[in-house]
């Protein structure tokens, strides 16, 4: 019995230290998984911009881009409201901006709403600021332009898309450039081009080689809008999250209840699916979207259609120049050379060069008065940012 004894009290102390062994490795580890986001830079001088990298559930980059970016949201959505306001009080007033909002939130991917809270609480701003400007644009009118070639209308085969967007240089919206990679728990990685605190998308890339532009199309004589369903700003983000091929992007525009009248344009990088397609929704008319894909002799543009290219910009003629004239020649930069030919001067506040099948970005915002199209277009190599962050594709 006294040699069991001795047994025990010699055993109970590395059971002990095993235990406790245990405990601080699992917390180690899960120390070493939990991911706060960071942010970083690209470009220099004037042409500099910011990249968050954020990752996890919806609330959760939510509250990493609030806790990193706190006063760049605040100032960057406090100008864009009170920018607004202060050019029409009547429409965008905050009794206006919030009955919009109550009206089209029914129609916004969960996802999104849940970031903005997320958001909101990391930074301590007001919930109500960041709704509210993010309904502007949903009943705003602004024109812009898009592009995209592939295949063989490429030097290397890639799918290459421009887009740009010409919206007011007034508010201020180029002091705060802001590109977010985010790496969801549940759903692809993606890239919003983007100001900062603005979560809905203008512009973007999915890991899975999906790149999403748009060209308004809405004029003032039909305001008030019909605001009653999914706003293109929304519907990319839930096309980032979800979409794997440009079938997908298709399917979910035939299956979505879409508002107001605007181009979107759509590419695809996967050499296996590799194409584009440009859509003309017009909610208010009989005919609520039309789709165009390559080389269609029924596309708006025609005759001035060409292979492997889809197109509509604020210059078409001064465009399809461009793209006959470089036909199986396209890189990134022959793709700048038509994003600053056809940038409307002097309202010319964002613009992005894609390269789907390579996942890079070449980035240009306005700086002050002077048009994006001016400035140098920053490298951002996408995937560089999402392996970083633990995920590889």
């Amino acid at each position: 019995m006294l040699k069991n004894k001795t047994n025990l009290k010699i055993v109970r102390p590395y059971l002990f230290s095993f235990f406790v062994t245990l405990i601080l490795v699992l917390f180690s580890c899960s120390k070493t998984e939990k991911f706060d986001g960071y942010v970083t830079t690209a470009g220099t001088g004037t042409d500099e911009l910011k990249i968050a990298v954020v990752k996890g559930t919806p609330y959760e980059m939510g509250h990493q881009l609030g806790v990193l970016l706190k006063d760049d949201i605040d100032s960057c959505l406090s100008g864009f409201l009170s920018y607004a306001q202060k050019e029409a009080p009547e429409i965008y007033s905050n009794e206006q901006l919030d009955m919009a909002w109550e009206t089209n939130l029914p129609h916004i991917d969960s996802r999104v709403v849940e970031e903005m809270k997320g958001m909101a609480d990391g930074s301590g701003i007001d919930l109500k600021l960041i709704q509210r400007s993010h309904m502007i644009p949903v009943i705003s009118s602004y024109a812009c332009s898009g592009v995209a070639v592939w295949g063989k209308n490429t030097e290397n085969g890639h799918t290459y898309q421009i887009r740009n967007l010409d919206f007011t240089m007034g508010a201020g919206l180029q002091d705060h450039p802001l590109v977010v990679i985010y790496v969801p728990d549940n759903g692809s990685p993606h890239a919003n081009v983007t100001f900062a605190g603005y979560i809905g998308s203008h512009t973007g890339m999915n890991a899975n080689h999906l790149v999403f532009g748009e060209k308004g199309q809405s004029p003032m004589s039909e305001y008030p809008y019909n605001i009653n369903g999914v706003h293109f700003s929304f519907l990319f983000r839930t096309l980032m999250y979800d979409a794997g091929s440009l079938d997908d992007v298709l399917n979910t525009i035939r299956n979505t209840t879409l508002i107001k009248r605007y181009f979107l344009f759509f590419s695809d990088g996967n050499q296996e699916t590799q194409g584009g397609a440009k859509v003309l929704v017009s909610s208010p008319d009989a005919v609520k979207y039309t789709i165009w894909k390559d080389n269609d002799p029924g596309d708006i543009v025609a005759p001035d259609i060409l292979p492997n290219t889809i197109y509509y910009t604020m210059d078409n003629r001064t465009a399809y120049y461009l793209l006959n004239q470089y036909q199986g020649q396209f890189d990134e930069q022959k793709m700048i050379e038509i994003s600053r030919a056809v940038a409307d001067k002097g309202g010319n506040l964002l613009d992005v060069v894609y390269d789907a099948t390579a996942l890079e970005m070449w980035i240009a915002y306005a700086n002050g008065s002077e048009d994006a199209s001016g400035q140098q277009y920053v490298h951002v190599p996408m995937n560089d940012y999402i392996t970083k962050a633990g995920i590889k594709y």
